[in-house]
């Protein structure tokens, strides 16, 4: 029988660290808008009618709340007993931690949106 060689996304170890990974870049991106608006509004008045450096930002947001999500995803799906996880060993652990930061994820990728809603709505500063 073949060894199959690990993924990369299974390699990684879910830690605490990890689990702050897509608040951090929500928060991050929260600051980005904020910045972005106030130096829009005071350089020139208004929003840009498409704001290329606000997208970028936006697209990169996502996608790497979208990445630690799929990583903790594929944590969370390792075999080992089934549900209730109610015993503290490294296994049930590591689901743990992989749900949550599953779960951070898609409330951090709704944040980002949200976020980005006032450009897409807003033209002019007041």
């Amino acid at each position: 029988m073949k060894d199959r060689r690990p993924h990369w996304s299974e390699r990684l170890k879910v830690t605490l660290w990890t689990l702050i990974v897509p608040p951090t870049i929500w928060a991050g991106h929260f600051l980005f808008s904020y910045l972005w608006a106030a130096i829009s509004c005071a350089k020139a008045g208004a929003f840009a009618t498409f704001p290329t450096l606000f997208v970028v930002g936006t697209v990169l947001a996502l996608t790497l709340i979208a990445l630690s999500g799929w990583v903790a995803w594929n944590q969370g799906r390792t075999p080992g007993a089934s549900p209730p996880h109610e015993d503290s060993t490294d296994i049930d652990r590591l689901r743990f931690l992989a749900k949550s930061t599953l779960l951070l994820a898609c409330l951090s990728f709704v944040g980002v949106l949200f976020t980005s809603l006032p450009v897409i709505y807003l033209r002019d500063c007041l």
